[in-house]
């Protein structure tokens, strides 16, 4: 049987919850664990949330997609492979999934389930960190789904581990996530303030690497 918009839509939740759960939760793990070193703390956020992914796509991109990401929806709508109802439902449930898995990871870690974040992410090396970060993100995906579809959810894991690093910002690299956590007052968190610059970069990053793969991609030849 087709899935139905019902389904996608419930695994585009459940997905972004528990990523945000997962971002979220190991922050607040590996800040309390890592005993003030930053390099260490960062570490333990990373490398769940880079697992998570891998796990998030393979079961449950079959069913929606696996975007858990507006920016992602917005390309994919761009490219005329989802309708305009559809990417409003998407990106509807991606941000309030991801809200939802914030306030778990609060309240598995008895914390105050409602909070604004205090943490100052700010300036031109942030916002051209993000958009770095999500044409990187936006790039893997169209270009690994073109050439090697199989390898989608490790690709993408295994990219956000890497940007978590060599971007400024940590690669959040998701308007929903970004949303999400500025109400998270821990170790991922951004100042409220700070989400518009963010989100306007993610999606200028989105952008140029649409154009930019269309652009590769379509001069590919394959040889025989």
């Amino acid at each position: 049987m087709p899935v139905t918009l019902a389904q996608r839509l419930a695994a585009e939740f459940v997905g972004s919850s528990m990523l945000l759960a997962t971002v979220v939760g190991s922050g607040i793990m590996a800040e309390a664990l890592a005993g003030g070193n930053i390099a260490v703390a960062l570490l333990g956020n990373t490398i769940p949330t880079g697992a998570m992914l891998v796990v998030l796509i393979t079961m449950l991109g079959p069913i929606s997609g696996a975007h858990f990401n507006p920016a992602v929806t917005l390309v994919f709508r761009v490219k005329g492979e989802i309708s305009n109802a559809d990417t409003l439902a998407y990106i509807t449930v991606q941000l309030a999934g991801a809200l939802c898995g914030v306030l778990l990871a609060h309240l598995m870690f008895d914390l105050p389930i409602l909070q604004a974040s205090a943490k100052v992410r700010t300036g031109n090396g942030q916002w051209v960190s993000e958009a770095v970060a999500t044409f990187g993100l936006v790039f893997t995906i169209l270009a690994t789904r073109r050439f090697r579809p199989e390898t989608i959810p490790m690709a993408v894991g295994l990219y956000i581990t890497a940007a978590y690093w060599f971007t400024a910002s940590t690669s959040f690299a998701n308007p929903a996530v970004t949303v999400a956590r500025a109400f998270s007052n821990s170790f991922a968190g951004i100042r409220p303030a700070d989400v518009p610059g963010f989100v306007l970069a993610q999606i200028a990053g989105a952008g140029l690497a649409l154009l930019f793969a269309d652009w590769l991609l379509a001069t590919r030849q394959t040889r025989p």
